[in-house]
């Protein structure tokens, strides 16, 4: 199996929980890890993506809600590339690749919307199999830090998936 998994992250938190989640999927194989401001755009070489990114404004975030997230709440840095510009630029795929999504949200309060399901939503019309539910990690405030034990669901969920995919046959092909 080849993955690789695909984060964007203001002040690091959907980093972690990415970087947990290949934790959890090296348990089949090696795993490239990669911030969406340098991921690669043709991804057929992969049987398995995932994909994630915090939760702005009900969706995927957009240059606007980076921009205000550094201007407003203190973010360390404006990505220029949010997963939202990145998938638009995906190649689309034609052979099933599966792609899992994830995303990071505030704890308090509940808002609705998630840029886990938009982002599957987007690859699904690339072509990619987006079979499998997407998940949110939870962080206080806007900053964080992720809220007790997510880093250890996100490894779980990792090895959940790995052990589906070796179960499967190690690819969707």
């Amino acid at each position: 199996m080849r993955a690789i998994v695909v984060y964007e992250s203001l002040w690091g938190n959907t980093e972690q929980v990415a970087r947990a989640v290949a934790d959890g999927l090296e348990s089949v194989a090696p795993v490239d890890v990669v911030a969406v401001e340098s991921a690669p755009i043709a991804l057929e070489t992969y049987d398995l993506v995932v994909v994630g990114g915090p939760t702005h404004a009900f969706s995927m975030s957009r240059p606007s809600t980076r921009e205000t997230a550094v201007q407003t709440q203190h973010a360390p840095r404006v990505i220029e590339r949010g997963i939202r510009e990145w998938i638009n630029d995906v190649s689309r795929v034609f052979h099933p690749v599966r792609a899992v999504t994830f995303d990071t949200k505030v704890e308090s309060p509940r808002l609705p919307g998630s840029a886990a399901k938009a982002a599957r939503s987007d690859l699904r019309s690339r072509g990619f199999d987006v079979d499998t539910p997407s998940q949110t990690f939870r962080v206080h405030g806007y900053e964080g830090p992720l809220v007790d034990g997510e880093l250890d669901r996100a490894t779980a969920w990792g090895a959940e998936l790995a052990a589906s995919f070796a179960a499967e046959g190690g690819a969707s092909r």
